[in-house]
């Protein structure tokens, strides 16, 4: 089967578990841009979890709250999915499709996409079916395939679920990369990068940005369940990222906002230190109100996860795909991104030390109409549907290389 034949594909996704603005368009771009392509395309989510309701900021028993944001996103934002999801709750109970329906939808099914290896394989799968396991949080799941912490809540049936993939794909653009410590495991990883669907931000790219906007992004400031550690080094999450930064409003003039979730960093210490703090949980209670406060930033300054970072992966931030298409310009650190996408010059900025974000801030701010358009271009030439998916279904359904050391095909980046 060739990538450029028509296509049905399912893909796999945690929205429903985590049914906030910033999550939905992490996976159903996925879905809306693999049907711009002309695929068959199918939503699909078994997660076994309870569903987090985030108006209470807790799980709950009642998948009422979920149901209606997954429905709302297709009737809202792709009328012509609305009929082509599936949620499946505790592995019970079916909302959206019915089960007989989405059955055969499986029974046929060429490609089984599961984001985040988040779902459980649907049933009645086609055995012909490709499996794909896509690693949107590289270094962590690849640590804990090779360590398996005992603190990682079944991490023995997690660990033999991934193994079971006919296919393995990552966000870790820069795994072969020599300074890249990620384990492989064997695994036949093919790097690529998040996708945007760029009609989904046009009414946010076109809406007049005010003087006195901010440079902003979304975080959650937390740490890890358990202690990462691989090789004698401990790996975190956001927050020693946070600790290298926390100062930099005393170091530029430009207003900067956070919307911060997590309860490891008080608002009023970050409001002390001169941000604007923002409640994320209510920010991104809506994706209408996720679109909005992208839509009232003139662009996007941000760290990443320590992880990410010290692991030199190579990760992008679906976040800051969206302020791109959105004609948001994105100051945000580096992770060996830069790369693979073009940074220093306009729309995406890379930085490492405080001075180079001061310096990068300082160059979108000086001439914004300028990033704005090299903003959008990148998301067009690097993000896009059309740019990313294709080189990914090849990498689908090339032959699978046994113990690999070098990458195979990758998105484009020129």
């Amino acid at each position: 089967m060739k990538s450029n034949q028509k296509l049905r594909i399912i893909v796999g996704g945690m929205v429903g578990q985590y049914p906030v603005g910033g999550v939905a368009w992490d996976y159903f771009h996925y879905c809306l841009a693999l049907h711009e392509l002309g695929h068959d395309v199918y939503y699909h989510e078994d997660t076994w979890c309870w569903p987090f309701d985030p108006k209470v900021g807790y799980q709950v028993d009642s998948p009422d709250h979920t149901v209606g944001f997954i429905k709302s996103f297709f009737d809202t934002y792709a009328p012509h999915l609305s009929h082509k999801w599936h949620y499946l709750l505790l592995h019970e109970k079916s909302f959206g499709m019915t089960r007989e329906a989405f059955d055969e939808v499986a029974r046929t099914a060429d490609v089984f996409l599961n984001v985040s290896g988040a779902c459980f394989f649907p049933d009645h799968l086609n055995p012909r079916c490709v499996k794909v396991f896509m690693d949107t949080d590289p270094g962590y799941n690849q640590f804990v395939l090779s360590e398996k912490y005992a603190w990682s809540q079944n991490v023995e049936r997690w660990c033999k679920q991934v193994a079971d993939h006919d296919r393995h794909l990552t966000y870790a653009e820069n795994i072969y990369g020599q300074d890249c410590v990620i384990p492989r495991m064997n695994f036949d990883w093919q790097p690529t990068r998040c996708v945007v669907t760029l009609p989904s931000w046009e009414k946010v790219k076109i809406t007049p940005i005010s003087n006195d906007a901010p440079f902003s992004t979304v975080m959650s400031l937390g740490y890890f369940a358990g202690k990462v550690e691989y090789k004698g080094k401990t790996y975190e999450s956001k927050v020693p990222e946070w600790e290298k930064f926390r100062e930099l409003p005393s170091h530029t003039p430009v207003p900067l906002a956070l919307a911060v979730g997590g309860d490891k960093v008080l608002p009023e210490t970050i409001r002390k230190l001169g941000w604007q703090w923002l409640n994320a949980a209510e920010i991104t209670l809506t994706t209408e109100g996720y679109m909005d406060f992208l839509a009232g930033s003139a662009g996007e300054w941000s760290i990443a996860k320590n992880i990410y970072v010290d692991t030199h992966s190579g990760w992008f931030s679906c976040r800051t795909a969206c302020y791109l298409a959105a004609g948001r310009p994105a100051v945000v650190q580096d992770t060996a991104w830069s790369r693979f996408i073009p940074s220093g010059g306009s729309g995406v900025i890379a930085f490492n030390t405080m001075e180079e974000a001061v310096e990068g801030l300082k160059e979108v701010t000086a001439n914004p109409i300028k990033h704005r358009f090299a903003a959008y271009e990148i998301a067009r030439e690097y993000l896009a549907g059309d740019k990313v998916l294709p080189p990914m279904l090849d990498s689908i359904f090339a032959t699978k290389r046994e113990n690999p050391t070098s990458p195979g095909p990758i998105p484009p980046s020129e």
